[in-house]
């Protein structure tokens, strides 16, 4: 039979996790360079246009995605690369182990703690940097804003669950710092290259089913799309209203390939941790 989660444990856990974070300062730098980049992103978003000022909410967002879309990933892997190799050179792991705490409970509390330091940061942050024009905000203003938040925080949980899984298999800190670096970068940078290539390569030929799915391969992806289907402003300035089927383009399927993103990294590295 199979031991019961011990959820105090796990919760003992991602509590130590969480406040170190927090009294290394960790969290509060992060916070602050997000409300300074809200802030001046919503001032001088349109400056290129020749505009300067708040012009709402859809186009701060719309200028946000693709900052976060570097800035998040980044933060998450740097965040878990290595929750459990460091864990493992310090000569701390074994320790851990010998108590009567499973595996399963070290990684879901590790995972746990880290998301809360990264969710902290990025709400702390980005609703500090909008705090100065709060007045010009309305209630939907307000639910959108927070919907893109909690896009950014469930993009970064899938990052740190990538990151969490590449600490349980690399064999040092070292190599495991390369493997994230690489894997943000192929994410974050290559991903999307190769796609254009590919359908640059396909003559027109490639399906927007096809081409959709592919999207879904990379969670970056499907974070810009959470939020380009939320506006018709955004989906006007990203184009991608035409080739995304209508399935696709559902917050509610999005936010279900979100949760796998998390889910599935994080039963993988469970599998080779035990």
């Amino acid at each position: 039979m199979h031991k019961r989660i011990d959820w105090r444990q796990v919760a003992v856990l991602a509590g130590k996790e969480c406040r170190e974070r927090v009294r290394n300062w960790w969290v509060l730098a992060v916070a602050v360079i997000f409300a300074l980049f809200a802030l001046a992103i919503a001032y001088f978003g349109t400056a290129q246009q020749g505009a300067v000022g708040f012009h709402g909410i859809d186009i701060t967002i719309a200028s946000l995605v693709s900052l976060v879309i570097y800035l998040v990933p980044l933060i998450a892997v740097i965040l878990g690369y290595d929750a459990i190799v460091g864990e493992q050179e310090r000569g701390s792991l074994e320790l851990l182990l010998s108590m009567p705490i499973t595996r399963f409970e070290i990684l879901l509390g590790k995972f746990l703690g880290l998301s809360a330091a990264l969710a902290v940061a990025t709400t702390l942050g980005f609703g500090a940097g909008l705090l100065p024009l709060s007045s010009q905000l309305g209630p939907d203003d307000l639910f959108h804003y927070a919907g893109f938040v909690g896009s950014a925080v469930l993009m970064g949980m899938a990052f740190l669950s990538l990151a969490l899984c590449l600490s349980v298999i690399a064999q040092d800190r070292m190599r495991a710092s390369g493997m994230a670096i690489a894997m943000w970068f192929f994410f974050v940078l290559i991903f999307d290259l190769l796609l254009m290539g590919l359908l640059v390569l396909s003559n027109g030929t490639l399906s927007s089913g096809v081409f959709a799915g592919l999207l879904m391969l990379n969670p970056a992806d499907v974070f810009r799309l959470l939020n380009i289907f939320n506006s018709e402003q955004v989906q006007t300035m990203y184009g991608l209203a035409t080739v995304m089927p209508d399935s696709l383009t559902n917050p509610l399927v999005l936010l279900s390939i979100m949760l796998g993103w998390i889910v599935a990294p994080f039963l993988l590295a469970n599998w080779r941790f035990k």
